[in-house]
Order: C-alpha cells, then sequence, then structure tokens
C-alpha cells in the first residue's frame, strides 16, 4: 500500500538512493551549526531563493505568515484544491497585509495552487470593547490602530480584497456568500477577546468552506499579560468547547528542523483548525 504520511512542513522530499540522502543531511546539518548558518541566512534573506528555504530559514519579514500560507498550498495539493484564501483578520496599518499578499504570490508561483487575499478590518480602529476584563481594557483602549483605507487600497494588488466592518456582520455575510476558495491560512491579530470569537466563526459556520487542516497564527497569546481567561486565549478555548467536529490545537512540529530555532518564536503562535468530520472521511493515497 502506497501511503502518503504528512510530514512536518518544508522537510526535504524522500530520495530513494540512501547515499545521496545521507549526503543531503549531512550538508543540511553541518548547514544549521553557527557561523556557516548566519551566513546563509543572510544570503536568502538579500538574494532571490526557493521560497521553501526562505520559509524554513526564517528569512523573511513575518515569516510565519510565509510559513503559514505554504503549508496551506501544501494542504491544498493533498485535497486536491487548486485555490485557497488566507485571511488577515486585523489589518489596520496594512503592512502585514501585505505582506500576506506578497507570500501568496511567492507561494502561488512555487506550488501552482491560486491564492486569494482577504483582509478584515473595522477601518476605524478597534471597536467598543464588550465591557470586562475579557477584552484586556488594561492594554487595549476602542479606536486604536485605525486604518488609512485610501493610501492602503492603492497599494494592494487584484489578488487582494478589504472587507470592512465589524466581524459579527461581515464574518456571517463571507461565509454566506460562498465566493472565496476555501480558507487555508488565517491570521487573528484583533487584539479583543470579543472580536476574536466572532472572527473564529469563519471556521464553524453553517456553509463554512475551509480545508480539512486550517493553518492559524495568533499574534496576542505569548505576552506577559495574556491567560487563558481572556483573550485570544479564551477565544481558542470557548471555539474547542463549543465545537465538536473541528479543534483548534498547537502546531506541535512546526518548529523541528529549522536552523533558527530559538530565532522565529512567533512560530510557537501557530496553530491548526482539524476538520474532524472531513479528516474522518477522507483516504490515504
Amino acid at each position: 500500500m502506497n501511503v502518503s504520511v504528512a510530514e512536518p512542513t518544508l522537510l526535504i522530499r524522500r530520495e530513494k538512493r540512501p547515499g545521496r540522502r545521507f549526503l543531503r543531511h549531512l550538508f543540511k546539518a553541518i548547514a544549521m551549526e553557527p557561523p556557516l548558518r548566519d551566513a546563509i541566512w543572510i544570503l536568502l534573506y538579500l538574494l532571490p531563493a526557493p521560497i521553501r528555504w526562505k520559509a524554513l530559514w526564517g528569512a523573511t519579514k513575518m515569516a510565519q505568515y510565509l510559513v503559514g500560507v505554504l503549508a496551506a498550498a501544501d494542504q491544498a495539493s493533498r485535497e486536491g484544491v487548486e485555490a485557497i484564501s488566507v485571511i488577515e483578520f486585523g489589518v489596520a496599518s496594512g503592512e502585514g497585509l501585505r505582506l500576506l499578499e506578497k507570500h501568496a504570490e511567492a507561494v502561488e508561483k512555487a506550488t501552482g495552487v491560486r491564492i486569494a487575499v482577504y483582509g478584515f478590518d473595522t477601518g476605524s480602529g478597534l471597536p467598543a470593547p464588550i465591557g470586562d476584563y475579557r477584552d484586556h481594557p488594561d492594554v487595549w483602549q476602542p479606536g486604536e490602530f485605525q486604518m488609512d483605507y485610501s493610501s492602503l487600497a492603492a497599494k494592494l494588488t487584484s489578488r487582494t480584497r478589504l472587507v470592512l466592518g465589524n466581524v459579527k456582520t461581515t464574518v456571517p455575510q463571507f461565509v454566506a456568500e460562498g465566493a472565496a476558495p476555501r480558507v487555508g491560512f488565517i491570521s487573528f491579530d484583533l487584539d479583543f477577546y470579543s472580536s476574536t470569537r466572532e472572527a473564529l466563526k469563519v471556521l464553524s459556520l453553517p456553509g463554512k468552506h475551509t480545508l480539512s487542516r486550517v493553518f492559524l497564527y495568533f499574534d496576542d497569546i505569548n505576552n506577559y499579560w495574556s491567560h487563558s481567561y481572556a483573550g485570544e486565549r479564551l477565544a481558542i478555548r470557548e471555539f474547542n468547547e463549543a465545537n465538536e467536529s473541528i479543534k483548534i490545537d498547537r502546531w506541535f512540529d512546526v518548529n523541528l528542523w529549522r536552523p533558527f530555532q530559538e530565532q522565529q518564536p512567533r512560530l510557537r503562535q501557530m496553530f491548526i483548525a482539524h476538520d474532524l468530520e472531513a479528516i474522518k472521511k477522507s483516504r490515504v493515497q
């Protein structure tokens, strides 16, 4: 039986010839040791290089976005899906969305999977909080992180669509329209528990259109003030309690085999939403 095993994302493909595989692993082990690895990182960051190498070495801005988009494209290929959506919840100035757009373009060229980009934001900064400790009023204020819509829209390509409004309304509309390709990667940077709770419904609302595994990044779970009873951590926990067939868990192997594990702390903020019903119906090829 030919079984396709889900390897850690970005690992080198298996070779039939063990000698070549040994030499490749030997080179990789040497390249990952300082000071050689520092020189390689600089070259990968500054020069054109295969996108998988840039992702593996974290040799780009917001590498967590590139890692997530690439994993989503690979997942789409395993599922026979030709196009996916990637989403940023919480756009603000748009720096992250523009990088997401750039990474999507590079991954599309490398994998052949078409990628549409969506950015969700109120357009006017943080909304009114829920009114208690869960939205961290000790950290965030309504109106922070406002967007210059005209300036940002002029810089985006046709690949990307801005969705403005409160996610409590825009997310159900997005799912109901069903016009976007399957969702494969999402970044959550809405700050508030209440907003994150509503945005997570993109994974569970009736008619939701996702891959069987959706790769997630949460921006605000590792701060000193973060805890399991407020903010994104609470939103994740409540999502799992409310949904039997979709579960969010840490992406446990995301940092394996990376030359700069200690310098990519953002990867520890990555999760995967597993669609258990879809996975139950799948079969190895």
